[in-house]
């Protein structure tokens, strides 16, 4: 049997990771519980494997999403490297694939292969196959299901009716890898928190479940538990990609790793302090706060990562 190595903790924080250690899975997870900070931090690769060039991503349903819901999220994957060249407007215009450069940055420094994320299926799971309450193995499992690519990840989403094992009381998602056989895959799961603790995975949507209160944000696609998850999605694919199998990019014990878009907790604009996102772009029409500008017009919030020069966090705004 694989054995379990219990997770650590520390201060929480808005963004705090944990790691579950099993023989055969590494994992990191990202909690929203109170309003504390770190100082930046400096990341140091640790000479292990990372994604490169082209990542195939496949991506399963559980549970009942809308088609509409389906697409804030599939869109989001897909303004992470756009084909098209970027145009005048884009160049000034702060966008998903800017911000997805600093993940690049890291891949590039490591001496290994700008990236190309690609969506390459979807399958849906609103028979709830594995029922509605879920171990963290029972995730491994519907990713090991859905198979991966080489080099690709298997994106686990779950739905606001689904809950999983340590959801809302340690992680609002996680990254991992399995094992099987000689081959290892990579995997992420998140989990839509509308409905069980938005005051924890959907902040700066919905109030802080801990500490300093004040005015939620605007979703910027109206939805405040997918718009939750694209932050933590973000946050956990640019781990996945930086450090998937625990050897890349991290600071720390590799058992809690702070990982890219976890070193600048609750930074999401220039100017942020704890309870407050920082200085953001507001949507004229629905008075929503975004920081970024996606695919067909989309328009999403995403965490402040470590620029790895200057070794502060970079907010897009």
């Amino acid at each position: 049997m694989a054995s379990i190595r219990q997770p650590k903790e520390s201060t929480p924080v808005l963004v705090f990771l944990l790691l579950l250690s099993f023989t055969d899975l590494c994992v990191a997870s990202r909690k929203l519980s109170s309003l504390y900070q770190p100082p930046p931090t400096i990341l140091t690769y640790h000479r292990g494997a990372l994604l490169e060039g082209n990542i195939p991503i496949s991506v399963l349903w559980y549970g009942k999403f809308s088609p509409s819901q389906r697409s804030i999220i599939t869109d989001f994957l897909l303004s992470l490297t756009p084909p098209h060249r970027p145009t005048t407007f884009a160049i000034i215009t702060p966008t998903v694939s800017k911000w997805w450069r600093t993940v690049d940055y890291y891949v590039q420094k490591a001496g290994k292969r700008k990236t190309h994320v690609l969506l390459t299926n979807q399958v849906l799971d609103e028979g709830y196959s594995m029922g509605r309450l879920l171990r963290r193995s029972d995730v491994s499992e519907l990713a090991r299901r859905l198979g991966v690519m080489a080099g690709g990840v298997a994106l686990v989403l779950t739905a606001a009716d689904v809950a999983v094992e340590g959801f809302c009381s340690a992680a609002c998602g996680m990254h991992g890898s399995v094992a099987a056989g000689s081959a290892r895959s990579v995997y992420i799961w998140v989990g839509d928190s509308l409905s069980q603790c938005p005051g924890q995975c959907a902040w700066p949507f919905h109030e802080p479940a801990y500490g300093q209160q004040g005015q939620p944000l605007g979703a910027p696609n109206g939805d405040v538990g997918l718009d939750g998850m694209v932050i933590n999605l973000a946050t956990l694919l640019a781990g996945s990609v930086t450090n998937p199998y625990g050897g890349g990019f991290f600071q720390g014990d590799r058992d809690a790793p702070v990982e890219v878009a976890a070193g600048c907790p609750g930074v999401y604009g220039k100017g942020a302090y704890p309870g407050y996102a920082g200085k953001l772009r507001v949507d004229v029409k629905t008075k929503a706060s975004y920081n970024v500008e996606g695919e067909k017009g989309r328009k999403y919030l995403v965490p402040a990562l470590l620029d790895p020069i200057s070794n502060s966090c970079l907010p897009m705004v």
